[in-house]
């Protein structure tokens, strides 16, 4: 072999090389669809991308504002042939049906190595495992009834501690009104109003009688006495909002209690990543229950990411990487501190979280305490329509009799 021939092929094993190293050094692209924009959510989602940016990925952030917009745009590009790497969605029957058309990834070695079946909660199993396959990766549990308060306010009106039951919880908001406090700080939307029924129904129905009428479609639990007065004492929270709840975004409703205007909102504990990105502290500032009393029923609710279906080698690898980033103990902590949430797994170090989120953990590890939240009984239709009873029933001058008919109906599906 002549010196110029050798030169050659050496020319071209070093390019091969080279391009080798390039193209291995080139950081792996995830496309994440997310309705994550208010001032704590992005600030939460940021540490899941800056993890995923320092596991070798590269994060390409596509946030659409709105749970329902964000949802539509990703099954859109899903069915479109345009997937991206990854979009979130809720803890519930949300993404079953894309599973049932073949439409997403599993991500069984992920949750092989990292051990989801032992370490995950039943209920986010229920979620996230069809068929034996685990096909969504779950980021964090929410808990959708929660009540913070302002501590100003409620010095302002003169309420010394928490309420124990309903009864007393509906004082302090008569309190707070007299001190010319808005009581109720409510975002009046439908998903809003939902979510401050379902409190009321855990609380004041209990975990049977919810539990009779979303998991079992119980008629008869529908029509009784005990669900009627669920029905009555949901309404009569409506006495104290303000005139300017309706379609007030949860976030403003939120900063109302941060500014002393509110005294209450009933809301998910993401609300804590507005209360932490104004500075305030739980237990200084503001203050935070779970329900009435120490018994009191803990809806479990959260967000999970699905990866939609791809034969490309690198778009696999990304999506096996965002799993196993996003549910990592480190990127759990940090994601959580901001977000409000409490982490997936129970292995973390939490002395960085906050009293709310410990009380959240703690209360976890009580399974008697844990109620599904309705979203991972019903499916979205059902969901759907149930929303729009609460909703017509909150803002109408309709009668209990008559809401609680409507609520059948919609049950039926």
């Amino acid at each position: 072999m002549n010196s110029r021939r050798k030169l050659a092929l050496s020319g071209i094993a070093i390019a091969l090389a080279l391009n080798g190293i390039i193209a291995h050094a080139e950081p792996l692209k995830a496309n994440v669809i997310h309705w994550w924009t208010s001032g704590g959510e992005s600030a939460a989602i940021r540490q899941f991308a800056d993890a995923y940016d320092k596991a070798g990925g590269q994060w390409v952030d596509n946030a659409v504002a709105g749970a329902d917009q964000a949802r539509a745009t990703a099954i859109n590009r899903i069915v479109g042939g345009d997937p991206p790497t990854a979009a979130q969605f809720n803890t519930s029957k949300q993404f079953h049906d894309l599973i049932d058309q073949g439409l997403l990834n599993n991500v069984d070695a992920v949750a092989a190595k990292e051990n989801w079946n032992g370490i995950f909660p039943p209920s986010i199993l229920d979620s996230i495992k069809v068929n034996g396959h685990f096909y969504a990766a779950p980021v964090d549990i929410h808990m959708p009834a929660w009540y913070f308060y302002s501590k100003p306010a409620f010095q302002k009106a003169g309420i010394a501690g928490e309420p124990k039951d309903f009864s007393e919880f509906v004082g302090d908001l008569d309190k707070l009104k007299k001190a010319g406090v808005i009581p109720l700080a409510l975002g009046g939307q439908p998903w809003q109003e939902k979510i401050t029924f379902d409190a009321v129904f855990a609380d004041v129905g209990g975990p049977d009688l919810y539990l009779k009428v979303y998991r079992d479609r119980d008629a008869n639990a529908v029509k009784s006495d005990a669900f009627r007065k669920v029905l009555a004492s949901f309404k009569k929270l409506h006495d104290y909002v303000d005139p300017g709840s309706p379609n007030r975004n949860w976030n403003d409703a939120t900063a109302l209690v941060i500014s002393g205007k509110a005294g209450v909102q009933i809301m998910g504990d993401w609300a804590k990543g507005e209360f932490s990105a104004a500075k305030q502290s739980a237990g200084k500032d503001f203050g935070c229950f779970p329900g009435f009393g120490p018994h009191s029923p803990y809806l479990v609710a959260g967000d999970v990411f699905v990866f939609p279906k791809t034969d490309n080698a690198n778009a696999i690898k990304a999506q096996n990487l965002l799993a196993t980033v996003m549910t990592s103990p480190a990127a759990q902590v940090a994601f959580s501190a901001r977000k409000g949430s409490i982490p997936i797994r129970p292995d973390v170090d939490d002395s960085s979280l906050d009293m709310c989120a410990k009380a959240g953990i703690a209360i976890m590890k009580d399974k008697s305490r844990q109620l599904p939240n309705p979203e991972m009984l019903v499916s979205p239709d059902v969901q759907g329509a149930l929303t729009d009873v609460i909703t017509n029933f909150w803002n109408k001058n309709q009668s209990v009799d008559d809401a609680q008919k409507a609520f059948a109906g919609a049950l039926k599906g």
